[in-house]
């Protein structure tokens, strides 16, 4: 009886990311922290992410732990490609629609069922970008904060787009405004940000449609912020303080936690560590074993991320580039990343090649950056991404996608001083050049020294006594059971 009244009186969070590889890792993290500061955890996914799970990682994906569990819920969606990322614009649309009254049932089912073992709901985590979990935290009395997997300079510019709007910087007046030096006009007005131009603003502004589903969705989304109980945000206070301060003005309750992949190494429990989010079949062990044999700062660790499409052109120009640069690389490539068809690099290529580079389709990133043979890394700028790298101390050349990447590209190159952007319309000699200033030029060699400067502030912030480890205890005890 003791232990199922000691079950009873846990706090219990329910954990819901945005379906999607980049929003799902850094969620799992943190409910892995919250469980192992005393929380029950009930982890929602997609069915079609469920699936995609087990698929990647067996039966046994989404055992969890007794206190540690797993549902799911429909999204609505028509039937897409088992093993991609479903499509990001319709995701946004439909989860409100879709998944806001299966998962309040769901909130419901927990409660009634808290006679087995399971504490009543007593808040929510909720991504940022499904704020229709609003309305089940009303509905049931406990209080919401919403996880914004973004970084924290990513949000804040998401968080002009009104402004934008409203000023007349967009929509665009015409679609060759992407092209003819219209993007760089200087944007001066956004509270804690320096030196933007319009083109370090995420993406979503390049359209012509006043309409656009994506710039509206966004709009909507950040002016809810204030609703919530508080924000998390994965980033630490030394890296972004500027940008978190002017957040704080309007949402006060706002709270860093990050990097969220380093604040792991406070937990033990190996069975709680052993719960995988991959939504891709990992190579780690041929990955590591490879990296095993290279000399330090050797490689070129090469991932656009789990989203990222490219033309068929593009990734030939990215192959020849790394032929010529004539470095050692591990690439990853994986099989959806040509939209519509399959990854294939140059058979020419490969045997180029064979000495001196591994291809994957998918792996432990965060394993692979902190390999100390790894000396670069070619990136999407995805926020994950640029987090760990900067957590491991590796500088970047970033080829932003869409979504916010392009905010990141900015800080990474100009406020951090990690890295140098690579142009959108890819070729092989640039590539080339770049691969090598990065591993062996003098620009590189700063861009390594500023790396392991914040690297330092990173290990600081994740430690037992750092910025984020307070913040995290604040967020608990302010919020999460304040109620």
């Amino acid at each position: 009886m003791g232990s199922m009244s000691e079950a009873s009186n846990k706090p219990h969070a329910v954990c819901i990311p945005y379906p999607a590889q980049g929003h799902i890792n850094p969620m799992l993290k943190l409910a892995k922290l919250l469980h192992h500061k005393g929380f029950h955890i009930s982890f929602v996914n997609t069915d079609f992410n469920r699936n995609r799970l087990i698929k990647a990682g067996g039966p046994g994906a989404l055992d969890g732990l007794p206190d540690f569990r797993f549902y799911s819920i429909p999204d609505g969606l028509p039937p897409s490609d088992p093993d991609a990322t479903q499509d990001i614009p319709s995701l946004c649309k439909y989860t409100p629609i879709n998944c806001s009254a299966p998962f309040s049932n769901l909130i419901k089912e927990l409660n009634d069922s808290s006679g087995s073992g399971v504490p009543p709901v007593t808040c929510i985590v909720s991504d940022g970008i499904m704020a229709f979990t609003l309305k089940a935290a009303e509905q049931f009395g406990i209080p919401v904060v919403l996880f914004w997997t973004t970084s924290a300079c990513g949000l804040l510019a998401y968080m002009q787009y009104h402004q934008l709007v409203e000023r007349g910087y967009t929509p665009l007046k015409d679609a060759s405004d992407v092209t003819n030096g219209y993007l760089d006009t200087k944007i001066d007005w956004a509270p804690g940000m320096k030196d933007m131009r319009l083109k370090d603003f995420p993406s979503f502004i390049r359209t012509t449609d006043p309409n656009d589903f994506m710039l509206n969705f966004v709009i909507t989304e950040t002016a809810l912020l204030p609703k919530a109980d508080a924000l998390i945000l994965n980033t630490f206070d030394a890296l972004e303080q500027d940008v978190l301060d002017a957040i704080s003005a309007t949402q006060p309750h706002t709270y860093s936690i990050g990097p969220l992949h380093s604040m792991m190494n406070q937990i033990q429990d190996k069975r709680l560590m052993s719960i995988s989010s991959s939504l891709w079949k990992e190579e780690v062990i041929s990955c590591v074993e490879w990296l095993d044999k290279k000399e330090p700062n050797s490689v070129v660790y090469v991932n656009f991320g789990s989203i990222t499409v490219m033309t068929a052109n593009q990734l030939t120009e990215f192959a020849w580039g790394l032929a010529n640069s004539k470095k050692h690389f591990l690439w990853i490539v994986r099989p959806d990343i040509i939209a519509g068809d399959n990854a294939m690099v140059p058979p020419e290529f490969l045997t180029e090649t064979s000495e001196r580079g591994m291809l994957a389709s998918w792996c432990s990133q965060e394993q692979v950056l902190m390999h100390p043979a790894i000396g670069g890394f070619l990136t999407h700028s995805g926020w994950n991404s640029t987090l760990e790298s900067i957590a491991s101390g590796v500088p970047v050349i970033c080829w932003p996608f869409f979504a916010e990447q392009q905010t990141n590209c900015k800080y990474s190159c100009v406020d951090w001083g990690i890295g140098m952007e690579i142009d959108n319309d890819v070729k092989r000699d640039e590539v080339k050049e770049l691969v090598r200033e990065l591993m062996d030029g003098e620009k590189g060699k700063k861009l390594k020294k500023n790396a392991l400067e914040w690297k330092k502030k990173a290990e600081a912030a994740a430690s037992p006594a750092g910025s984020a480890s307070l913040n995290l205890d604040k967020l608990i005890k302010e919020v999460l059971i304040a109620k």
